[in-house]
């Protein structure tokens, strides 16, 4: 399932984000890749534990806490803490490449499967040239460049790339997920589902359908779930 949250952060918290960006000191983002990926990826990163990559992880950390669309459709169990690039001048993008299947949380040992890829754009569109993420989903290739704040969701097996950045800096946060639902098609029922007893609660109040209907993505997310 690809799905795009808009607004993810707030207008302050993209303000804060940009600020702390705008005084970062980025290194090569090869640093992190693996033998495959770092084949292909020309960017720079924020480095891994820096004092500015903590601050902006708490920020976004915080914003994916309270957003019941995030939750909904991630179901998160575990996250790696958001990490931050930008694509500009020399190092400006990353070409096809499929994320490591399992990563491990820096400083702790502690593996996260990632099984849902996440992008933050920090940057505008009309800010920069090129710069499309370039997911191969299932109905084909969606090109994706959203406003600053908007976030997307995509599978962790998707093949993916970064499309060239040829004018101005794309700025962004990636992380993954590892989702109390393994499988992408269960994961897309249950939000599914989620999404409309919200909108049948909300026009018809808690009907005994309703009722009957929540217990069904309750019972469903009991027997798929691993928390």
């Amino acid at each position: 399932m690809l799905l795009k949250i808009a607004a993810l952060l707030s207008p302050a918290d993209l303000k804060q984000a940009r600020d702390l960006l705008d005084q970062a000191d980025w290194q090569d983002g090869r640093l992190t890749a693996g033998a495959q990926a770092a084949q292909v990826k020309n960017n720079q990163q924020l480095p891994v534990g820096s004092e500015s990559a903590r601050a902006l992880q708490t920020l976004l950390l915080k914003a994916l806490e309270g957003h019941a669309t995030f939750f909904s459709a991630a179901l998160p169990k575990r996250l790696l803490p958001p990490m931050f690039n930008r694509y500009a001048g020399e190092a400006n993008t990353y070409g096809k490449h499929i994320d490591q299947a399992i990563r491990y949380v820096p400083g702790t040992g502690q593996r996260v499967r990632t099984d849902i890829s996440c992008t933050v754009f920090l940057s505008e569109p009309e800010e920069y040239e090129g710069g499309e993420l370039v997911i191969a989903d299932t109905y084909g290739e969606q090109r994706v460049k959203l406003a600053a704040g908007d976030a997307v969701l995509y599978p962790g097996t998707s093949v993916h790339r970064v499309e060239p950045v040829t004018r101005g800096a794309r700025l962004a946060s990636f992380f993954w997920i590892e989702s109390m639902v393994r499988s992408d098609e269960q994961r897309r029922l249950l939000f599914e589902m989620d999404q409309a007893l919200m909108q049948l609660r909300g026009e018809h109040g808690e009907s005994d359908a309703a009722v009957q209907l929540t217990g069904t993505y309750h019972n469903l997310l009991r027997m798929w779930a691993d928390t």
